[in-house]
């Protein structure tokens, strides 16, 4: 018989979708965060900021990111776009 319980393999087989699920998240506000920081022209700037933001405030809602690193990304990011004349 198994060692492992079947709530312990179901357990496993959550954690590994929410992981990979999680992971294309966090893709995703990376790439947002990477295109805002090397926009030169203000008005593009604003408009991937507005989307960045968005990204991050859903992610932080939805526990995957903490929301102090949240707020830290999202100050970076604004101080960048404010930055840019």
């Amino acid at each position: 018989m198994s060692s492992r319980t079947k709530s312990v393999l179901k357990r496993q087989r959550q954690q590994a979708i929410n992981y990979d699920r999680n992971l294309d998240y966090k893709s995703k506000m990376k790439s947002l965060v990477k295109k805002v920081m090397s926009s030169k022209d203000k008005n593009e700037a604003e408009t991937l900021y507005r989307e960045a933001v968005s990204i991050i405030d859903n992610l932080t809602s939805k526990k995957i990111l903490h929301r102090n690193t949240a707020a830290r990304r999202k100050s970076s990011l604004t101080k960048h776009v404010n930055s840019l004349s």
